[in-house]
Parts: structure tokens; sequence; C-alpha cells
């Protein structure tokens, strides 16, 4: 959620999992996430959230999303991905095979999600 410039309290993350958590297991799967945060997305400048979440993720400035980038912001999120779903990730997103993700790319995949 915080790469996505959200920056719940611990009460308001306990209600939100409680609410999206429907087998009371204190945890949301992938699908509840992205549910949830539709929602909250739409609460908020849309765009201007997500451009502000690509710039969390690239900050190297380079205008664009690295593999090195996305590790960084799992890591520090405390995600337990893999190499390979990181850049399944990134292949998902990259448009113009260049291997990275620019903001139009971002962009596109926020909004296929529903995130946008």
């Amino acid at each position: 959620m915080r790469a996505l410039g959200f920056e719940p309290k611990k009460e308001e993350i306990k209600r939100l999992i409680s609410e999206y958590d429907p087998e009371a297991k204190g945890q949301l799967a992938y699908a509840d996430f992205l549910r949830m945060m539709s929602v909250k997305m739409q609460d908020k400048d849309a765009r201007e959230e997500v451009l502000k979440a690509f710039h969390l993720f690239d900050d190297d400035e380079t205008g664009k999303i690295s593999f090195k980038n996305l590790k960084r912001v799992a890591k520090e999120l405390g995600e337990n991905l893999t190499d390979e779903e990181l850049q399944e990730m990134i292949d998902e997103a990259d448009r113009d095979g260049d291997g990275e993700v620019n903001e139009e790319e971002f962009l596109r995949i926020m909004k296929k999600t529903n995130m946008y």
C-alpha cells in the first residue's frame, strides 16, 4: 500500500483486512488485495496517485522501473517474491520490450488491474 502512496495506520490495516478477508485468516489473497486497492484508488485522484507510486519505484530517476527497482520495493515491503515472479511482473507490463516499465506502461497495467 505504501508503494501506491497510502500510509495506513495499524487500525485501518486491521479494518481493511477484516473487511476483505472473508475467511478470517489474517491475511489477504492477491485478488482480495487488488479489490481492496481498487476501492481505495477510486477515493483519490487516480492518475496523480499512480504516478506518485511510479516515482517511488523509480528511485534512480531513469523514468523507468527496472527489475532492480521492483526487487528493492518488494524487499522494502517484506514481499517474498522470487526473481521469476518479479520478472513476470516486468514482462507483463513491458510493452516496448526494453525490459523495463515506463510511465505509460505503468499506467496501462494499473488501469488493466482496475487500480487506475
